[in-house]
């Protein structure tokens, strides 16, 4: 797991680099960093939704993922949920900020399919590349939101950890290549309703669509045992 334990050092080393350079940040440069993120994370999740789209070969689970899962997530009011568990303890910007953060971290083909070519075959360049691009990204959140994004550092590590162990385990064969691409195209629109939060164009409630990543899963379990 030595690719999942980098990648997790390198997102608390840029969130501790990050929020130190905040404090020479005035207010209006903090703003413009805000914008920054939202942009980056809206084309990061167009781009995956673009890139993916023409590979599927389910071209309407993603729909079917996104309805259902969206609705079982407001059902149980996952970010309302998230949201008051943070503020007790910070402020709403780092709720916002966290759940913005987690998902560019832990939703991405890097970040899936890394840990399972590092339990199959030894192969950590997958988690090495994510930590070198998750450095970069983690000091910029981190110099936008503070030091509590460093929470994102061992959510991530439960992720990897939890993928690494399945496919360690056996179920290396589950990760097929549909699979990837429709957990792309989900999570893809994912990052992209959390960069217009971020831009305050539509609080789109990211996280109570998170569900949505579960049903392409259980669409290919089912197929999977029926085939």
């Amino acid at each position: 797991m030595i690719g999942t334990i980098v990648n997790t050092c390198t997102i608390a080393t840029g969130t501790v680099i990050g929020s130190v350079v905040k404090k020479g940040i005035k207010p209006k440069y903090q703003d413009s960093l805000f914008n920054a993120m939202g942009f980056a994370a809206t084309a990061l999740g167009i781009n995956a939704v673009v890139s993916h789209m023409p590979d599927s070969n389910y071209p309407v689970l993603f729909i079917v993922s996104l309805a259902v899962g969206s609705l079982f997530g407001a059902v149980i009011d996952l970010d309302a949920r998230f949201q008051r568990l943070v503020t007790k303890y910070a402020s709403s910007n780092l709720g916002q900020g966290l759940s913005s953060a987690v998902l560019l971290y832990c939703i991405g083909t890097l970040s899936i399919l890394g840990p399972v070519m590092s339990a199959m075959y030894g192969d950590n360049t997958y988690l090495f590349t994510n930590a070198t691009l998750d450095l970069v990204t983690s000091m910029v959140f981190a110099s936008t939101y503070g030091i509590g994004m460093i929470l994102a550092a061992p959510i991530l590590f439960i992720w990897q950890g939890s993928i690494y162990l399945l496919a360690y385990y056996g179920a290396g064969g589950f990760f097929s290549d549909d699979l990837m691409c429709e957990l792309s195209i989900v999570g893809g629109v994912l990052i992209a309703s959390s960069g217009l939060g971020i831009l305050k164009i539509k609080d789109c409630k990211t996280l109570n669509m998170l569900p949505a990543l579960l049903v392409p899963i259980l669409f290919f379990v089912i197929k999977n045992t029926l085939l």
